[in-house]
């Protein structure tokens, strides 16, 4: 094993995994650790082990940034089977009930998934990491407990049907592409369309593509994204400011801006509206900012090094 290096050493960024299936998003985390020898590695948002596509790490002070990664909209491609449940709603989980899809022609089919778009009140699979006070929901159904978790918002902006396949006279297979919410579980569309038709369902692929403005077609393999990384730049790894710059507008700091926020002093505010990304006149992130009635404050800061 290589030695472990300062996490100073490393250049702080956003690495863009295309995670594999098998593997949970902790588990992705470890091997980019092991690739980089360092520490401060954190992931947005979970993928379930069973599901492939984008996982976003953040590496060094780019974790800073890593809630407001997390909390972008997400697009998925995803394989539903109808005609069985599952406890888990999901492909891994034992079958619960089986029930024949022989009548089920493709019209009721596209209705009943289009009824899944929109604003919902949607309850997360017990199996799932929602916490229930303080220990993981799937934590909880383990010990066997019995877990009710309780509707939350999401919406579904965009689900598209993309093909019916019929694997046996007795199951349905739907290929669809969902464009939702951060906390949208595709899982749980699975189920309800299933529940709504009458016969039950259950996820059987899943493949995150897209996640706010990054896409997986940018992403690579943890070593791939952590060479990249480790080189300054390239396929898979986003520099901290260029990384900024994609998630926030800009602000172009003077030289004496970026001073007197480094001092955690307030600079004039602009008036422009949310956050922003502050960046000195050598493009260095300074920190994201906003406006505070007459003056900008720091929500979020990059100290040099």
């Amino acid at each position: 094993m290589s030695p472990r290096r300062p996490d100073a050493d490393v250049p702080p960024g956003l690495m863009l995994v295309d995670k594999p299936g098998g593997m949970t998003s902790h588990d992705v985390v470890a091997r980019a650790r092991r690739a980089l020898s360092v520490r401060k590695v954190g992931h947005a948002g979970t993928l379930d082990p069973m599901a492939t596509g984008l996982l976003i790490l953040g590496v060094g002070a780019a974790t800073r940034l890593l809630g407001y990664v997390g909390g972008s909209g997400k697009t998925y491609e995803a394989t539903v089977r109808l005609g069985q449940a599952t406890v888990t709603d999901d492909r891994e989980g034992d079958v619960v009930t089986t029930t024949s899809t022989a009548g089920l022609d493709d019209a009721a089919v596209r209705a009943a998934f289009a009824a899944q778009t929109g604003p919902l009140q949607q309850v997360p699979s017990a199996v799932s990491a929602v916490k229930v006070d303080g220990r993981r929901s799937y934590d909880r159904v383990r010990a066997g407990e019995a877990v009710e978790l309780a509707a939350r918002s999401v919406t579904v902006h965009r689900l598209e049907v993309r093909r019916i396949d019929r694997p046996s006279p007795d199951l349905v297979d739907v290929d669809v592409t969902v464009e939702c919410t951060a906390g949208t579980y595709i899982r749980a569309i699975a189920r309800d369309a299933g529940a709504a038709l009458g016969v039950g369902g259950h996820l059987t692929a899943l493949r995150r593509t897209t996640s706010g403005s990054f896409t997986v077609a940018e992403a690579g393999t943890v070593e791939e994204s952590a060479a990249a990384l480790v080189a300054g730049g390239g396929p898979g790894f986003l520099p901290l400011t260029d990384a900024a710059r994609l998630l926030f507008p800009e602000r172009s700091l003077t030289a004496e801006e970026a001073r007197a926020l480094g001092y955690g002093q307030r600079i004039p505010a602009t008036g422009a509206a949310g956050t922003h990304a502050a960046v000195d006149p050598d493009g260095r992130l300074v920190a994201l900012i906003e406006d505070a009635g007459r003056a900008t404050r720091v929500a979020v800061g990059f100290p040099p090094g």
